[in-house]
């Protein structure tokens, strides 16, 4: 089965930090990018560079930035490939982002 592991954090926080420990941080997603299982990942910029698009009535409609007004954003993922739940929570809790935000895991619908 395939996971999400959805990052979730405060832009601020992450623009508050040093240089040092912007690359100390950088070096622990390494780690976990690396991790046996892990298919896939990206950092997402900012939520402020976002565009939300809808359709009404055949119409398309964009909206600058997100659309939820929310304290925590979604600044990037992984793709995880485990046997169970279990083992993707455990590389969920090795993401920095679980230590001063959240990591959502949810599986994939694989067709």
């Amino acid at each position: 089965m395939k996971y999400a592991l959805l990052i979730y954090g405060k832009d601020d926080d992450w623009t508050s930090l040093s240089a040092d420990e912007r690359n100390a941080m950088y070096a622990e997603y390494a780690e976990v990018g690396a991790t046996k299982g892990i298919v896939g990942g990206a950092e997402l910029d900012a939520a402020t560079t976002a565009t939300t698009v809808r359709v009404q009535d055949g119409e398309t409609l964009t909206t600058d930035g997100p659309f939820a007004e929310t304290r925590e954003v979604l600044g990037g993922f992984f793709l995880f490939e485990a046997d169970n739940l279990d083992d993707a929570i455990a590389v969920a809790a090795r993401i920095p982002a679980a230590r001063h935000g959240s990591v959502e895991v949810r599986p994939l619908v694989e067709r």
